[in-house]
């Protein structure tokens, strides 16, 4: 009786098998007859020097050249794009495929080539929006990827490596969501990583779920470290659809993105940092330095300040709060939580336009009879501040970061200006105790917070 159940099990586990894997794969076959006629080869053409030009013949016998037709010389580069509207023709890719090319053209699935018009850029998001005319276009149907799910199947469809592998079809999960610092921390990020195989070529290509909708832009990937080898490593990285949205939305109304400015620069907290600070965990951005009439300045916020939510969203990060104030438009009343000298309080601030520059950022000899201080420093007067001469590399202080010649600007708020007041500064402390100070190396300002040990 119990052979027969087993056989039975048995037969019941294999049928299921049989059945989920036959419906995957019929997913993924929809999946990809449905959205590939959407996805395009975009090949950006720039002009390039004449390549006779170096050559040492034509250096040295300058005269030969009028003997000689100068063939025109073109670089290319090659990437993917997604038709997102077949009526208006609007094709949404990375803004690094198409940022150096004097001329971009499209190739469909079916093999027809258009001039494209760039309508808009954005470098910040790495997004860019093309146009080309055609009365006969596929589209894909937009997601909505603030519901994707760690462990949900994707597809990725693009052209990597070269015109004759375009649309190319991959399959992996998401590995992860709201991933950043991936490319530029200046950037405004909050990635979707898939492990999906993409290659150069696939960006600007289509990130879908298994009901076809676009939920991502394929925009980068991870190499396993070799230079030499850009291959993807099982690591791929995808702007949310989402975020993209908003992105486009300006292009096409405005031929550009607009952004609110709230006039900061911040970093993330660690964990002994959290406890000086009073918080219970990491959460949150630390203002390390407030702009002069920025809107953060009007509205009373200040250097030690941390920004916890904004109109209501948690803030995890320094990339979470760059996300959503970037999210709002200049003008835009915002709510802010913050914590300030350990009491949380709501702040309003009106946000103005983003900058153009590229933001804004997150500047050896000593006695042999000196000794190191309590936190392990030799420290001399430099400028209005202290500069470190020396450290014990034993130290805590060595290890949270610190480093000679860097300077010294405060210590728990209080300014210092010189040796005197770095010294009344410290002598408020004991071993064991938590110590947070502000320090300067290459004109960036941050805070570090260690055990005195």
């Amino acid at each position: 009786m119990s052979n027969i159940i087993n056989k039975k099990t048995i037969l019941f586990i294999l049928t299921s098998t049989f059945i989920f894997s036959n419906s995957l794969s019929d997913a993924f076959i929809k999946v990809s007859k449905s959205s590939n006629p959407a996805v395009v080869s975009i090949v950006g053409k720039q002009e390039a020097d004449n390549s006779f030009q170096d050559d040492p013949f034509f250096r040295y016998f300058p005269e030969f050249s009028d003997f000689f037709d100068m063939p025109e010389n073109f670089g290319t580069s090659l990437g993917s794009g997604v038709i997102i509207d077949k009526y208006n023709g609007y094709i949404l890719t990375n803004n690094h495929v198409i940022s150096k090319a004097d001329e971009i053209s499209v190739i469909l699935f079916d093999e027809r080539e258009f001039i494209a018009e760039l309508v808009g850029s954005d470098k910040l998001s790495d997004l860019a929006l093309l146009k080309i005319e055609s009365d006969d276009l596929d589209e894909v149907r937009m997601g909505d990827s603030d519901k994707l799910q760690v462990g949900e199947w994707v597809v990725a469809i693009g052209s990597p490596f070269q015109k004759a592998l375009s649309n190319t079809v991959t399959a992996g999960i998401i590995s992860a969501v709201g991933r950043s610092a991936i490319i530029d921390r200046q950037n405004i990020e909050n990635f979707i990583q898939h492990d999906a195989a993409i290659n150069p070529g696939n960006s600007g290509g289509a990130l879908l779920n298994l009901d076809g909708e676009l939920i991502g832009v394929n925009t980068a990937i991870a190499t396993g470290g070799n230079s030499w080898s850009p291959q993807n490593a099982g690591i791929g990285f995808a702007i949310p659809i989402n975020q993209a949205k908003r992105v486009i939305d300006d292009i096409i109304a405005h031929g550009e993105v607009s952004r609110g400015f709230l006039g900061v620069s911040i970093q993330d907290i660690q964990s002994t940092m959290s406890e000086a600070l009073g918080m219970k965990d990491t959460s949150g951005a630390l203002i390390v330095q407030v702009v002069e009439n920025s809107p953060a300045e009007k509205a009373g916020l200040k250097e030690q300040d941390v920004i916890l939510k904004v109109d209501g969203k948690k803030v995890d990060n320094t990339s979470k709060l760059k996300l959503l104030i970037s999210s709002n438009y200049p003008g835009d009343k915002t709510k802010l939580l913050i914590l300030s000298n350990k009491k949380e309080k709501t702040v309003f601030v009106t946000l103005d336009s983003y900058p153009d520059t590229e933001g804004i950022s997150e500047k050896e000899t000593y006695s042999d009879n000196e000794s190191f201080d309590l936190i392990g420093l030799i420290v001399s007067d430099s400028n209005n501040n202290v500069e470190i001469k020396n450290i014990d590399k034993k130290s805590n202080a060595y290890r949270s970061g610190l480093r000679i010649g860097d300077l010294i600007l405060s210590i728990e708020n209080k300014k210092i200006a010189d040796k005197d007041d770095y010294k009344n500064a410290i002598s408020q402390y004991e071993k064991g105790d938590i110590i947070m100070m502000k320090k300067s190396r290459n004109d960036r300002p941050t805070f570090i917070a260690f055990n005195i040990n």
